[in-house]
């Protein structure tokens, strides 16, 4: 599961302050042998030279001498010989120096910091608290709380500047999905809040541009109606004294140019209309096999009810069998519709040259035919199967191009399904 923002965020933020006080920690770690910290350790280590006893004096004065300073400190308390042996302690085990060590220095031991005082004649006198104080535990504590209380605070901060982000990133979507009044609530004065600004200016651009692109698409198509009528009226009369092959490609050339119009018309209407589809059931079945029966083709498979407009639904199966029949190379168009883990599968197929490989996505883009689709007398116009797409989308659904194995092209569109009707259900 993707995180979201504001998680991200208030997790980077909690990061931060976590790596602050790591280094923190280690700074205070590392910075116990520092320079300045010398002085101070060679004078403590003079001042315990002169209440240690010599070693000569013997173990038990030295034991004394080590009990006496534990006890007037309240630590714990070891002696030991320049070879690092144990020679008296009290209170405790304390690490023993270490070979190769010359100076005074501050260590670490199981209660906490501690000191190794090198004395004059090159023992070691080691001391440490006994036991971890509560006023340690009691900073830790309070490290906690603050870190709790910061983390706590940088939550309310992160949610904010993320879901403002969040907002953004849902109408982005929007406007990518095609509601192009999508716009954005602009809230304060810091750079969000300018992207939210420049996101509503484009948008709005957008949609102007867009709204009057259908316009003109939407009225130019109309109004060719009209003197599309008359030139088919005209050409009637005209073909009754003019040759035969003319006379069929005027009606051709009419006709085509009547098909382009009603796509358009169409096409431009899909884009225009964001809202769903008539919904009325229609069995795919039934309406494939009327337009099969058009063009001499068989339809095969179960009957599947599917949901939306059936004129749309007419117009997506025509133009696939139309497609079929135009570049199939004369061999039979087959056509079937089966039900599909809950959702109906419309195929088209033929047995013609096929689509290469990188023009399968193109196909289905307005105005472009593949290599080899462009010629021919009843070549189309590019409009069809950008068509079958807009209509398939606009149902809830999608048409993709498989090819075949053995040569020829298949289309299969899958729509959304109610449930398959049996042979006695109308």
């Amino acid at each position: 599961m993707t995180r979201r923002l504001y998680l991200q965020i208030y997790l980077a933020f909690v990061g931060i302050l976590a790596l602050g006080a790591l280094i923190a920690g280690v700074a205070f770690a590392l910075g116990g042998s520092a320079g300045h910290d010398a002085v101070l350790l060679r004078g403590l280590a003079s001042l315990a030279s002169g209440v240690v006893p010599p070693a000569e004096r013997g173990p038990a004065e030295s034991q004394a001498a080590v009990e006496r300073i534990a006890r007037r400190l309240g630590v714990a308390a070891s002696l030991h010989g320049a070879d690092g042996a144990t020679l008296a302690e009290s209170g405790g085990r304390l690490p023993a120096p270490r070979a190769g060590w010359a100076e005074s220095r501050w260590i670490g031991t199981s209660t906490g910091p501690g000191v190794a005082l090198r004395l004059d004649d090159g023992r070691w006198l080691v001391a440490a608290r006994r036991r971890r104080p509560l006023h340690a535990l009691g900073g830790l504590i309070g490290l906690g709380l603050i870190a709790l209380f910061l983390a706590a605070g940088a939550y309310p901060v992160a949610r904010r500047i993320a879901s403002r982000l969040e907002r953004l990133q849902q109408r982005v979507d929007a406007l990518g999905a095609g509601d192009l009044k999508a716009r954005v609530e602009v809230e304060g004065r810091d750079e969000v809040a300018d992207l939210a600004r420049s996101f509503n200016r484009a948008a709005e651009r957008i949609e102007r541009l867009v709204a009057s692109q259908r316009n003109v698409l939407a009225g130019a198509s109309h109004e060719l109606r009209s003197p599309l009528a008359r030139i088919r009226v005209a050409v009637e009369l005209l073909a009754e004294g003019a040759p035969p092959e003319l006379a069929a490609r005027l009606v051709r050339d009419v006709a085509e140019l009547d098909e382009l119009v009603s796509e358009l018309l169409l096409a431009s209407r899909l884009e225009t209309s964001t809202a769903a589809p008539r919904a009325e059931e229609v069995d795919l079945l039934a309406l494939t096999a009327e337009e099969c029966a058009r063009i001499g083709a068989e339809a095969e498979g179960q009957p599947v009810l599917v949901s939306g407009d059936p004129r749309m639904l007419r117009r997506m199966v025509r133009n696939l069998l139309d497609n079929a029949r135009r570049y199939g190379a004369g061999s039979p168009v087959e056509a079937s519709v089966e039900p599909e883990a809950g959702r109906a599968r419309l195929r088209v197929a033929d047995r013609g040259p096929g689509v290469p490989a990188a023009e399968r996505e193109r196909i289905f883009e307005p105005f472009y035919r593949a290599a080899g689709w462009r010629e021919g007398p009843e070549g189309g116009v590019g409009l069809g199967l950008a068509l079958v797409r807009q209509i398939a989308r606009h149902h809830g659904g999608d048409v993709v191009y498989v090819p075949r194995e053995g040569g020829g092209s298949s289309f299969e569109v899958r729509l959304p399904a109610g449930a398959p009707l049996t042979p006695g259900r109308a």
